[in-house]
Parts: structure tokens; sequence; C-alpha cells
């Protein structure tokens, strides 16, 4: 009850104080490449219930059904301009917040994934379907999409099993750092999961 409560105060106003920033990207967005602003796609969350997850597009629309397909790599022609920096500022999740008002997802958590990951989860790691998906997490603020899927998995464990105000804590502040240092945000060699946008 006390974390839904958090999580609808703080999308709320995260909403309300980002609205401008929204806007203005939905602008630049519109004015580099025709389609939708808002970028949608089905997600596992909640015991792996399915949901529509939304982000500020920063593809050129269509991207999952040309090139590679769902993978996305740090010079993937497939991202615009305005995508590259809404990517590199981690902008284009704030429309995360709208799942987390909706009760979707929570602002803590394990990332939601594709259901075709979720067909491939072993028992053990369908243990990352019990609490709900979060806009940033343990995994995220550890490696993020450098590491391998496995490895996110094992540390989205971790988080479920030792989840407090104090790790909630940390892993806020060090949210804060890696969005301003623009880290992990592709999967490079090793990291990732082949059908992860």
């Amino acid at each position: 009850m006390i974390r839904r409560g958090v999580d609808i105060v703080v999308s709320g106003a995260g909403l309300l104080l980002s609205s401008p920033v929204i806007v203005l990207a939905m602008v630049a967005i519109r004015l580099e490449s025709p389609g939708p602003v808002i970028y949608s796609q089905r997600r596992a969350g909640l015991h792996g219930a399915a949901f529509d997850v939304l982000k500020l597009r920063t593809m050129v629309d269509g991207a999952e059904h040309v090139g590679a397909g769902l993978a996305v790599d740090a010079n993937d022609s497939r991202i615009t301009r305005v995508g590259a920096f809404l990517r590199r500022t981690s902008l284009d999740e704030l429309p995360n917040l709208v799942n987390v008002l909706h009760g979707e997802m929570s602002l803590i958590g394990p990332r939601p994934t594709l259901p075709g990951q979720v067909d491939q989860y072993t028992a053990r790691q369908r243990g990352r379907l019990a609490i709900k998906p979060g806009i940033t997490g343990w995994a995220q603020v550890n490696g993020r999409a450098s590491l391998p899927w496995e490895e996110r998995i094992e540390l989205d464990l971790f988080y479920i099993s030792h989840r407090s105000v104090s790790l909630d804590m940390r892993i806020l502040w060090r949210t804060v750092a890696m969005v301003l240092g623009g880290s992990g945000l592709y999967k490079g060699p090793a990291g990732g999961w082949k059908g992860e946008l």
C-alpha cells in the first residue's frame, strides 16, 4: 500500500513537472520523422500479465520490422538524431510514468520484458515476475543492457529478495548518476538479449 501510494504521488508529480519536456520532445520527434510520437510495445508485467509499455519514439517508424529487428546497437542507423538524444538522457522513458500511474509498473523493479523472453525463463528466473516491473532497478544501475541477460535476471532476483527502503534509495541515487553519464544504454558484444529494444 505504501509503495503504491508513493508510485502514484511520484509518477503524478513527475508527469506534471515533465510535461513541458515531453511536449517539446514530441514536437521534435514529429518534425524529424513521420509516424507516431509514442511507441508502445507489449511487455510482461506482474506474474507475466501482458501490458503495453509506453516510450517516446526514438527510431524510425516501424523499425522493429527492418534491419536487426528488435535488437538495437549504439550505431543503429534506425535511431533518429532526436532519438539518440532521448536515449542518452533516458527522456524516452518518461511515458513509463503513465504505466506507473495505471498500476502496470512501479518506480523501482525489474525492467518489463518481452513475452518471448518470459517464454524462455527457467522456473527460477520466473521469480523475476513476482513484483511489478519498474522504470529503474538493481540491474539497471549495475550495468543495464551491457550485461548478459542471465546476469541481469540474477541481479533482479537479488533485488526482489533484499528490497528495502535503503536499497531503493541506493538505486535512485545510482540511477541519477547513470542517466547523467549515459552508460549501459546498448548491449555491446556480450550483453543484452537478442529481442530487446
